[in-house]
């Protein structure tokens, strides 16, 4: 019987992962932590800080109103009492809609 691979999904992320991820420095993900309740990363036995998929989600949130779209921490803070959902959904479609754009772009850059 042949060896199938089967990708294992990583569960945890370290804090280097997840600012490679966005660019930035851990120290802003740190940051970000005592601005922003809705972080909160578990600490592994050594007592550095886990990410799981929920909280990067929470991170790619205050990444999109603070560093994309220019809003304070404070309106950051406000937008996403809102409706977290919400926001999920909209980030999720202005970045599909971007990938789209970038799609186009190129396709009309190769057609000239």
């Amino acid at each position: 019987m042949p060896y199938i691979s089967k990708e294992v999904e990583k569960k945890y992320f370290t804090i280097g992962e997840v600012a490679t991820q966005f660019g930035v420095a851990t120290s802003l993900i740190r940051f970000w932590e005592t601005e922003f309740d809705t972080i909160k990363p578990t600490k592994n036995k050594k007592g550095n800080r886990v990410y799981t998929k929920d909280d990067i989600e929470d991170i790619r949130i205050i990444f999109h109103y603070v560093k994309e779209r220019g809003f304070t921490l404070q309106g950051a803070k406000e937008l996403i009492k809102l409706d977290k959902n919400k926001n999920i959904d909209k980030i999720e479609a202005i970045h599909s809609l971007e990938k789209v754009r970038d799609f186009l772009l190129e396709l009309k850059k190769n057609l000239d």
